[in-house]
């Protein structure tokens, strides 16, 4: 695993739409994340639940508002 690289939403946006990522909301708060939800994301808890799914290869953006 490398070091955390930026993008920017223009980056992310059609891989999201695509299904090419998973794009996790990074607040630990299930509240937050209703407020801060964006289209295609998916909360820290589930992202979570859901870890053992995942490859390694899986790419995993994660946001923060």
């Amino acid at each position: 695993m490398g070091e955390p690289i930026r993008v920017t939403p223009a980056e992310i946006y059609p891989k999201v739409k695509a299904g090419k990522v998973v794009f996790v909301c990074a607040y630990d708060d299930d509240a937050k994340y209703q407020v801060m939800r964006l289209e295609g994301s998916i909360s820290l808890s589930e992202f979570n639940a859901r870890l053992a799914q995942y490859s390694k290869e899986q790419e995993i953006v994660f946001y923060c508002a």
